[in-house]
Formats: C-alpha cells, structure tokens, sequence
C-alpha cells in the first residue's frame, strides 16, 4: 500500500508541475500572438478593401457600357433624323 502512495504522490506532483504556467510561457505566447495580428490583419483588412474596390469597380463598368450603348442608340436616332430633316428639306 505504501508504494501505491508513493507512486500516486510521483504522479500528481508531477501533474502539478505540467499545469503550472511560468511568465516565459506567457511571454511567448503574446509575442507570437502579436505577431499573428501584426501579420494577418492587414492582409485581412487589404483583402477587404480589394474586395469592396472590384465590386464598385464593376459596377462603374455596368453604368459606363450601359451609357456607351444609350448613347449609340441616341447617335443614330440623331443620324436618321438629320437624314429625315435633309431628305424632306430637299423635297420642298
């Protein structure tokens, strides 16, 4: 029975030093944390902008084909009635 004692004694003693943090461990641990953020959270944060700038981009592209095909719609409206206004100045 002593030795089963003795043994549990050895193994929660050493249960205790595992569970115990030092101030290194900790100091480790926020620098790579830190290091982690100071990476990857402009990389998120450009990922982000680049995002939000090609959907405004590709908006902008819509408006700007959708007014060049309104404007060459408008362009031979203009055509057909110059040859109209010509057509029928000549007839009078």
């Amino acid at each position: 029975m002593n030795e089963k004692n003795q043994m549990l004694n050895e193994l929660s003693s050493l249960n205790r030093e595992k569970k115990a943090l030092d101030s290194k461990f900790l100091l480790h641990f926020f620098l790579v944390m830190t290091f982690i953020f100071v990476v990857l959270f402009p990389k998120m944060f450009l990922q982000h902008e680049i995002y939000y700038k090609s959907r405004e981009i590709a908006k902008l592209k819509r408006e700007y084909d959708s007014l060049k095909e309104e404007n060459e719609i408008i362009s031979s409206k203009v055509e057909s009635l110059k040859f109209k206004n010509q057509v029928v100045n000549t007839i009078f």
